[in-house]
């Protein structure tokens, strides 16, 4: 794994934007294997504090994550997120292709939990509202490369939405799809707002993972994405 100070998106005085790579949790695992919090040291870049997650990103997702380099501004950047004023795109592989070009999918989740298969997700009108606009990208394969723009941030969101929603899973999803390959989801843009100040905001490269599936950067470069 390459160190995380060289995957730094976006450095000012109160934000970095951290290209996470797929794999690295940001919370401490039950296992105690490595997480973000093992790599905090390396990003002070200065500070004598270091920084803190303002948000989650799944273990197998990769792309922008805010961390906030003071009590002050984690708590500013965590009432951005919980006002829904923070601005995320994703773009996942799906293991087909949706019909139609683009669409909103508003569909309420709930955590359910069982002792065979844990816990997870599922539609449920009792559970909490969820909307998540899609467009479809490309099609390569019999797969379709989507961005997804959450408007509510549940968890697993994204990754429901494209079962029950879209009707495919994302390919590698060890929980919704099929376990085995690299789950390929990806958060590509991040912009969170700070009232005069611009925005702390960052795009991530798209992983190598994606174009070994045969969907590349330039697919979404020609997108404007």
């Amino acid at each position: 794994m390459a160190l995380l100070s060289d995957l730094v998106l976006f450095l000012d005085g109160e934000a970095i934007i951290l290209d996470k790579p797929a794999g690295l949790p940001v919370d401490a695992p039950r296992d105690g294997t490595m997480s973000l919090e093992n790599h905090l040291a390396s990003l002070t870049f200065g500070f004598q504090r270091w920084p803190l997650a303002v948000h989650r990103l799944d273990r197998d997702t990769s792309g922008c994550l805010l961390l906030a380099r003071n009590p002050k501004a984690h708590k500013r950047f965590a009432a951005a997120f919980e006002t829904g004023t923070v601005a995320k795109r994703y773009v996942a592989v799906i293991e087909g292709v949706p019909e139609g070009d683009s669409g909103t999918i508003a569909m309420p989740l709930k955590k359910i939990s069982s002792a065979e298969e844990g816990w997870r997700m599922v539609p449920d009108d009792r559970g909490k509202p969820a909307s998540t606009d899609w467009v479809k990208v490309a099609e390569h394969e019999g797969r379709a490369l989507i961005a997804f723009t959450p408007q509510t941030g549940r968890t697993h969101q994204i990754r429901v939405h494209a079962l029950h929603g879209l009707g495919f899973a994302i390919v590698g999803d060890p929980v919704y799809g099929q376990s085995g390959a690299d789950m390929l989801l990806h958060s590509r843009f991040l912009s969170i707002p700070r009232g005069s100040k611009p925005p702390a905001e960052a795009t991530a490269p798209l992983p190598a993972t994606f174009g070994r599936a045969g969907f590349t950067q330039d697919m979404l470069d020609s997108a404007g994405l």
